[in-house]
């Protein structure tokens, strides 16, 4: 298999690419967010947004891009009902930025540079809509609220060789993205959208083969069931003697298969040209600079400090900076905590707090329990207020209620008792309930410290910490 692929990303910018309406149309009205640029009307001007440049300018930078000294905006011109100009605005034969790449972490733990050829800002089109509600319509609407909407156009050099392997860029990508600020990269709302281009060629070779384009793939997972079912279908074919057209597909979710759209286009198709209405980009050096300098800790340097600084595990490491905003719980969290601290928080982050947002279908940004609290659980856990068990229920009480940990360890009677009398008459009480676990632990059989252990535990209710019940039983049976 070999695949090349071309990313588009929207940008996060308050408003559209060559005019003021507001980027966030998305689930509003339709043509809600239009005006006479953005809708083609005759006489309107385009002005480029500066904030859709410089959050492009970043993506390139965070993606090891060479910035041009000089691009420049083109004509691409075909027609489409949800084209109201009959032509986009993009970039062609000299891009904002190319020769960049991405290190990739496969599944077998190993590592991939995948080079990226190029990356080019150009303006969405618009939507068309073939339903209402559960109504299928025998006729098309347009909505234009997503025309001019700002994007990054990825592209990749054919340097993908499995659907495991694009999985994993494509995670990266959106990893790398997220953290820099250049774009939520929701797939839902069409924030992150991907064509793929797939060949096949005889193992050893260097001959690549005959492309196919598959077209618009809404979901990390869609592009690699696609790729898996256009990598057989090409095979089959070229082994029964036929051989592949280069041809346009769309993917059918549904059906599991691509299905013919049409004969692929050449850019001479598209009759680029340099856009007239639109002067010459410059990377002020000095500009670049600055943003270069702007640009965050990138989630695989993150990783590696998290691992180092705080011993944490690569998993949760890697489950920390899965996204930006788990990644700023963890450090608003942590932030003025000593080192010990890392782990227990990681673990109730990663355990407790994902569990129960994923069951609940939420983000992290909507959890009830904020860093401040998860850090006083924290706390309390490692001053032996209370047990690891204790932490787990305040945990589910205050995603519930949202109280503070320290009021609902009150509330709830969980705190430890330490008062080593009252835990050594229940750990007397417990080897006298059981004289052969007793006599085992005596004998030297340390497993029988766990039956004693639980009879402790049982009589004071879970109360008694537990290192202090180690020792005690200890000190008895010596």
């Amino acid at each position: 298999m070999v695949v090349g692929l071309e990313v588009h990303c929207q940008l996060g910018t308050r408003t559209k690419l060559f005019c003021g309406c507001a980027n966030d149309g998305f689930g509003m009205t339709a043509n809600s967010r239009i005006c006479p640029v953005c809708t083609g009307q005759p006489g309107v001007l385009p002005v480029l947004n500066k904030r859709a440049v410089e959050l492009a300018f970043q993506a390139a930078l965070a993606l090891d891009c060479k910035l041009a000294a000089t691009s420049i905006f083109a004509r691409k011109n075909y027609f489409y009902p949800d084209l109201p100009k009959a032509y986009q605005i993009s970039q062609y034969e000299e891009p904002f930025s190319q020769h960049g790449g991405l290190d990739t972490k496969l599944p077998d733990g190993s590592r991939k540079r995948v080079r990226i050829h190029r990356i080019h800002l150009e303006e969405d089109a618009g939507k068309l809509l073939h339903e209402i509600g559960s109504e299928e319509l025998d006729y098309s609407l347009v909505d234009f609220n997503r025309s001019s909407v700002p994007l990054i156009e990825i592209v990749t050099e054919p340097d993908i060789r499995s659907s495991d392997e694009a999985y994993a860029y494509l995670t990266a990508l959106k990893e790398v993205l997220q953290f820099v600020g250049v774009s939520r990269c929701d797939m839902e709302k069409g924030e992150m959208r991907c064509d793929a281009n797939v060949s096949v060629m005889l193992a050893g070779s260097t001959k690549f083969g005959t492309r196919a384009e598959i077209k618009n793939v809404n979901s990390f997972k869609n592009v690699k069931d696609a790729l898996e079912y256009e990598y057989r279908r090409q095979i089959e074919i070229i082994e029964s003697g036929g051989t592949i057209k280069q041809e346009t597909r769309l993917w059918d979710a549904v059906n599991m298969r691509t299905e013919s759209m049409r004969s692929k286009e050449e850019a001479h198709d598209y009759r680029y040209f340099p856009d007239p209405d639109l002067v010459p980009l410059h990377a002020d050096p000095v500009w670049v600079a600055k943003l270069k300098a702007a640009l965050p800790e990138l989630p695989e340097a993150r990783r590696l400090r998290l691992a180092s600084t705080f011993a944490l595990s690569a998993y949760d490491a890697e489950v920390l900076t899965s996204e930006k905003t788990l990644s700023a719980y963890f450090d608003e969290a942590m932030s003025g905590r000593p080192k010990e601290f890392a782990k227990p928080l990681a673990n109730l982050i990663t355990t407790e707090l994902l569990g129960r947002l994923n069951k609940e279908g939420k983000s992290i940004a909507e959890s009830p329990v904020t860093p401040k609290m998860m850090a006083s659980l924290v706390e309390l856990t490692l001053n032996n207020t209370i047990s690891s068990k204790g932490a787990k229920e305040v945990f589910a009480k205050a995603f519930e209620t949202r109280e503070d940990p320290k009021v609902l360890v009150e509330k709830l009677g969980l705190s430890q008792v330490l008062d080593e009398g009252q835990v050594k008459g229940w750990v007397s009480e417990a080897l006298a309930a059981n004289p052969q676990a007793a006599a085992d632990l005596k004998s030297g059989k340390e497993a029988a410290a766990g039956r004693i252990v639980g009879a402790v535990m049982k009589l004071s209710k879970g109360k008694a910490n537990p290192a202090l019940v180690n020792k005690l039983i200890k000190e008895a049976v010596k």
